[in-house]
């Protein structure tokens, strides 16, 4: 599996994390109390090559399942722990960007997941009205006591993220190496999620200049591709709000078209889509059953032109 390079620190000194371009999320199957499952699935992920796992503080008991899953199978050192933290609907009222609730989240998203280490630690929400110096401040205290290897940001805008990373130039302090929007073919209409962010143009064009890492969630667009949405079915109201748009369903055909002439799937051409952009991708999938996991697999193994990308942006008429 391809992957791709963050940059970490670890005992004072930089180094490089090594992240698959598949990223395997916390899923409904993790909510279940059913550990023969878990194994199954991640040693699925693990035989095809997957290294990173995605979860958050947030997340139930997700990270109390993989902290299980580490220490019944010894492979701590051999995969990437992505959790999440500062979100404002987990625990007190109020903002949660601040030292106090980030402190809080790490030491106990650590014991939850039985580590003494997060490779990847992401603010899951951002709070504009908070200064960028006692956050950055904060999450270097952790990476400084090696509780934490790399910070990013999930969901904060690029000129927050730039914000944030001046401040850590001038400082002298670590700033934000990676970034956890959403990035899928199909375009939010609205935030799918209160204070969730969307990669637009400009956010890619940022990402392009920086040579940032962009982490995708959603990066199948909760399956507008899957086949199982059509202009006329509005029953579920979410993907209505958030995806029904002419764009989209245009982008949905080409999708199809490109699929049949490359014997794949649209839903397999949206995920290539993400993992071929210009600038270091990767993309969290969260499926529940092998047969997805193997349909995401083969989705990232098809090749993408830059002409194609393009049509399927609707930038330009013909592949």
């Amino acid at each position: 599996m391809k992957t791709i390079q963050i940059q970490a620190s670890q005992n004072g000194q930089p180094i490089v994390k090594s992240c698959s371009q598949l990223i395997m999320g916390s899923t409904n199957f993790l909510r279940a109390d059913d550990m023969d499952y878990i194994h199954e699935m991640f040693g699925a992920y693990l035989a095809a090559g997957g290294n990173t796992f995605d979860t958050a503080h947030q997340y139930d008991d997700c990270e109390q399942k993989i902290g299980r899953w580490l220490e019944e199978t010894g492979k701590r050192e051999q995969v990437n722990i992505m959790t999440k933290g500062a979100h404002p609907d987990d625990g007190e009222p109020g903002n949660r960007v601040n030292a106090k609730a980030i402190n809080k989240d790490v030491l106990e998203s650590l014991e939850r997941l039985r580590t003494s280490y997060i490779d990847l630690y992401a603010l899951h929400r951002d709070d504009p009205s908070i200064e960028v110096g006692p956050i950055m401040e904060a999450l270097n205290a952790h990476v400084e006591a090696g509780r934490i290897h790399a910070i990013g940001a999930s969901n904060w805008s690029h000129e927050r993220i730039q914000e944030a990373n001046d401040y850590a130039k001038t400082h002298g302090l670590i700033g934000f190496t990676f970034s956890s929007p959403n990035l899928s073919l199909a375009k939010c209409r609205i935030p799918r999620w209160p204070g969730s962010i969307s990669a637009g143009q400009e956010m890619i064009e940022w990402h392009q200049s920086n040579n940032l890492p962009l982490l995708s969630w959603s990066s199948q667009a909760g399956g507008f591709f899957s086949g199982r949405y059509t202009p006329d079915n509005l029953e579920d109201e979410e993907m209505v709000d958030v995806y029904y748009t002419a764009d989209n369903w245009e982008r949905y055909r080409r999708a199809t078209e490109l699929a049949n002439s490359k014997g794949a799937s649209a839903i397999q051409i949206a995920l290539a889509y993400v993992l071929h952009q210009t600038y270091p991708t990767a993309a969290l999938i969260g499926p529940e059953r092998l047969p997805e996991l193997q349909s995401s697999l083969q989705g990232m193994s098809i090749p993408l032109t830059e002409n194609e990308i393009k049509w399927l942006d609707l930038v330009t008429d013909r592949i």
